[in-house]
């Protein structure tokens, strides 16, 4: 007797659903909290120039994404690029930091949105209301993304609006107020800060890279991929530059602000302007966390997929066609971190985690074109080499940037990661094969 054949993944996000993806996982907390004050606290006035400048610069990697995204139709982003690109082992290593950075975002993120709710209400600052607002968002949003790839992406267009709609008001009626004297002459910042800022700057406009995880399940990725990618680029770049210049104009010392997008709502909308942007806030972390919860598992099950992780994380609802074991247990990792507090003991690690995807989908295009060069795609990056040689260079500026601990807890992981490769030797699936299925 034959058993019928397992459920697939279900092709059913379109173009603009994915947009409100990739904005999702870009713009989170920071962007209200920590972006805006740590960015002034460093440069000052030349801030909002170097978060222009920053959203160029990740220009060159999210153009170096398109082009990889342009031909695969899988899930796993940079972990398929490189595997395409550089074998199995490399590919894992990108892959399993991926989804390690995954799981240190669902948990600082479900911390931060007991923190955004502490400045509404009082009890979720400690104790059970502090745990219940960790807790509930994350079930409430692993249950809807386990019913469907369909539900959770329309909750991540809905908390897109959510998120930007106010940053939108606030920048609209900002700029009548912004007093042009604290931006202008611009003071050229101290040497020894600009390391510091580098970092801060290009991990705002992080998260990009998740945009093509879930492919598998979305109508046209090879054409829409590439489109939502540079579309959230655009649109991150204009937010961030806006906000921050809107921000330095009204606020006279930002950075020693704990709320400095509702401290300048309230100067210009009174208490009304700050609530609003409170709860922009929140929005903003339920957005984030919510596309982290739907773009993580899809990793693990990616990396399942090949063997080198329990295929049982590859399992596919057979109602909802959803991997649902591996976001059960993305979440059955994240919470417990978030409630203890030792998630942030691997935040050092979201450097690094970063870096490694960049660093291996830019150095796999110029690989792709010559292994892949009859394969239709969508996008294709000009002038040769030099986009992602400029990238490349890039990451490695970023990387001799990072803290000894950055460097030491990424090395740890990576060790950890070619521990797991070696010892699933034995179970691993022949690239082949899964090319053929």
């Amino acid at each position: 007797m034959t058993q019928p054949p397992s459920p697939s993944l279900l092709r059913a996000v379109s173009r603009w659903s994915i947009v409100a993806l990739a904005l999702n996982d870009v713009i989170g907390s920071g962007v209200y909290l920590s972006n805006p004050k740590e960015a002034a606290e460093l440069l000052g006035p030349a801030s909002v120039w170097a978060i222009l400048a920053a959203g160029i610069a990740v220009l060159l990697l999210v153009l170096c994404f398109a082009e990889a995204g342009s031909l695969f139709d899988t899930p796993g982003s940079g972990y398929v690029y490189t595997r395409a690109a550089f074998g199995d082992f490399v590919g894992f290593e990108v892959g399993w930091m991926t989804w390690v950075a995954r799981i240190t975002s669902v948990a600082g993120l479900s911390v931060g949105f007991a923190r955004v709710v502490g400045f509404l209400w009082e009890g979720a600052r400690g104790g059970f209301g502090r745990s219940l607002m960790i807790v509930l968002p994350v079930v409430l949003l692993t249950w809807i993304n386990i019913r469907g790839i369909r539900s959770g992406a329309r909750t991540a267009v809905v908390l897109t609006w959510g998120k930007i709609l106010p940053l939108v008001l606030l920048v609209s009626v900002g700029m009548f107020f912004v007093e042009w004297p604290r931006l202008f002459p611009v003071p050229i910042p101290p040497a020894d800060r600009l390391g510091a800022a580098a970092l801060v700057v290009l991990f705002a406009y992080a998260g990009f890279e998740n945009t093509a995880a879930p492919a598998g399940e979305f109508q046209n990725p090879k054409r829409d991929v590439p489109f939502a990618l540079v579309t959230q680029i655009l649109i991150v770049t204009a937010i961030y530059t806006s906000v921050q210049l809107v921000a330095i104009g009204l606020i006279p010392n930002l950075g020693v602000s704990d709320t400095p997008l509702a401290d300048a709502a309230r100067r210009i909308m009174g208490p009304a302007g700050g609530l609003i942007l409170t709860i922009g806030a929140a929005l903003s972390v339920l957005g984030t966390n919510n596309s982290t919860i739907l773009a993580g598992p899809r990793y693990l099950y990616a990396l399942a997929q090949t063997g080198r992780l329990p295929r049982a994380l590859a399992r596919v609802h057979p109602r909802y066609r959803t991997p649902y074991v591996a976001i059960l247990t993305q979440t059955a990792i994240a919470l417990p971190l978030a409630l203890s507090g030792t998630f942030r003991q691997l935040v050092e690690l979201s450097v690094i985690a970063r870096l490694a995807t960049y660093i291996g989908t830019a150095a796999a295009v110029p690989v792709l074109r010559r292994k892949m060069p009859g394969t239709e795609r969508s996008f294709r990056l000009p002038g040769g080499a030099l986009i992602p040689a400029l990238a490349l260079l890039m990451c490695f500026y970023f990387l001799s940037q990072a803290t000894g601990k950055q460097l030491l807890s990424g090395a740890l992981a990576l060790g950890v990661g070619a521990l797991i490769y070696v010892s699933r030797r034995g179970s691993a699936v022949p690239a082949e094969v899964l090319t053929k299925e």
